[in-house]
């Protein structure tokens, strides 16, 4: 029986284990210029939109990704990283058409239990896959984060600070505490409870299921405990009601653009327009943190919308906060 896709669970600041994979498993990677353009694309949005990116790895037909979501989620980054690389992608190799299959794959993850194993297990992609062999061919394998936490490869746009103070807070003592747990699992297969499967990974493996005596909540959105993907899912829940009710409410747009015009004394247009007074750049960014927020629009469509720059959106929504929390403003 077919089962439609369940909507993408996506939040500011949550872990996500991202996996890209090419469509019908052909190559998404040609050359090393392919690779070269991904990372280059890495280092321009991963700061601009305040994602945090502690472990990857670059295969021939698929890449793995842990970040950590900034303001807006991960959406808008995915879909312009991708975006923007098969538009280069197929120009460059002189073909047309889809390059991924469907769309990226993102699991959210509890941080306490899953972060090292993570980290490792995408970090040994290319030993699975019988890329490199041994620990030294890893150590200096350009296509991965681990490289750079053994500081063989510079990375400025990976967070390898975070990643090594899991270990100690000795950055050598770290490294080759880090380097030993990887190592560690250098013959280990594929895990299925990181790469698939709800009930699985919310029992804790396959161990789990087997033993398990009772109903357990599982999603295969989400890498956690039972008690993390209820709550999970209690706070996507609240936040799609909320998301309907706002727009049940009748509001819209411009009636957000109107809302914030008369709480600063100024016109809708100066709301929407471009202005360096003071007053219109705060009504701006509480109008693109309300309509990013409660309306559902992205970073792309807001961009498009009043004539800003990507980046330039990002921040007014991070700033439109404080001033939303400030004022107490919100959709009802």
């Amino acid at each position: 029986m077919f089962m439609p896709r369940q909507p993408r669970l996506d939040a500011a600041g949550t872990l996500h284990h991202v996996m890209i994979r090419g469509i019908e498993r052909r190559n998404i990677f040609r050359d090393t210029r392919d690779r070269k353009d991904l990372i280059d694309r890495l280092s321009l949005l991963l700061p601009e939109t305040r994602t945090a990116c502690y472990a990857w790895s670059f295969m021939p037909n698929h890449a793995h990704f842990l970040v950590r979501s900034g303001p807006l989620g991960i959406a808008d980054l995915m879909r312009r990283l991708l975006t923007g690389y098969v538009v280069t992608f197929n120009r460059r190799h002189r073909r047309a058409g889809q390059l991924f299959q469907n769309r990226y794959k993102s699991i959210i993850c509890e941080e306490e239990v899953y972060f090292r194993e993570l980290v490792r297990y995408i970090h040994l992609n290319p030993v699975r896959a019988g890329i490199v062999s041994t620990m030294e061919d890893l150590d200096s394998f350009p296509w991965s984060g681990h490289s750079a936490l053994m500081d063989m490869k510079e990375r400025t746009w990976q967070d390898t600070a975070y990643v090594l103070r899991m270990f100690s807070k000795d950055t050598a003592r770290a490294r080759k505490a880090y380097r030993s747990f990887v190592e560690s699992a250098l013959g280990e297969g594929r895990r299925e409870d990181l790469s698939g499967g709800g009930l699985v990974r919310s029992l804790g493996g396959w161990t789990g299921v087997v033993n398990a005596k009772q109903r357990t909540k599982g999603d295969e959105r989400i890498l956690g405990g039972t008690d993390f993907v209820m709550r999970v899912l209690g706070e996507a829940r609240e936040h799609m009601e909320h998301r309907f009710m706002v727009r049940n409410s009748g509001h819209t747009l411009d009636t957000l653009a109107d809302m914030i015009a008369v709480a600063y004394g100024i016109s809708r247009k100066d709301v929407l327009s471009k202005g360096r007074e003071a007053p219109r750049v705060e009504a701006r960014s509480l109008f693109c943190h309300i309509a990013s927020r409660d309306l559902g629009l992205s970073v792309t469509d807001l961009a498009r919308l009043l004539g800003m720059t990507p980046s330039a959106v990002t921040y007014a929504v991070r700033r439109g906060g404080k001033t939303a929390q400030e004022r107490d403003f919100r959709l009802e």
